[in-house]
């Protein structure tokens, strides 16, 4: 079992800045590529950005590209989500998860361990 706590969500003005966190622990976490995703109209989850789980390479939703860049710290057994430029759209809640697969993937079903989620509004 893994376990996901997210944080650092919050109220924040369009434009600005906000960056999330997702702590794991249960399982070693270097073997786990990580996703961040959230809620979207007819869709169960909306993919936004995962980050394999050696290489470090990225891949990300075009909807947040350019503006979101994950990371993440082995040592620390953290994911991050750094948001800039956000918008009132950007506003959910906002999981990490876990998939213990060899690629790098979009699909929230493919993710076997997900945390409870860190709600992001952002205002107009």
């Amino acid at each position: 079992q893994v376990q996901l706590v997210e944080s650092g969500g919050g109220l924040v003005q369009a434009g600005g800045s906000l960056r999330l966190s997702c702590v794991a622990s249960g399982r070693t976490f270097s073997n786990y590529n990580m996703g961040w995703f959230r809620p979207a109209p007819g869709k169960e989850r909306e993919f936004v950005a995962a980050i394999k789980r050696s290489s470090g390479s990225t891949y990300y939703a075009d909807s947040v590209k350019g503006r979101f860049t994950i990371s993440r710290d082995n040592t620390k057994n953290t994911v991050y989500l750094q948001m800039n430029s956000l918008k009132p759209d950007d506003t959910a809640v906002y999981s990490c998860a876990a998939d213990g697969g060899v690629s790098l993937t979009t699909l929230s079903r493919r993710y076997a361990y997900w945390g409870q989620g860190t709600q992001v509004t952002v205002s107009s």
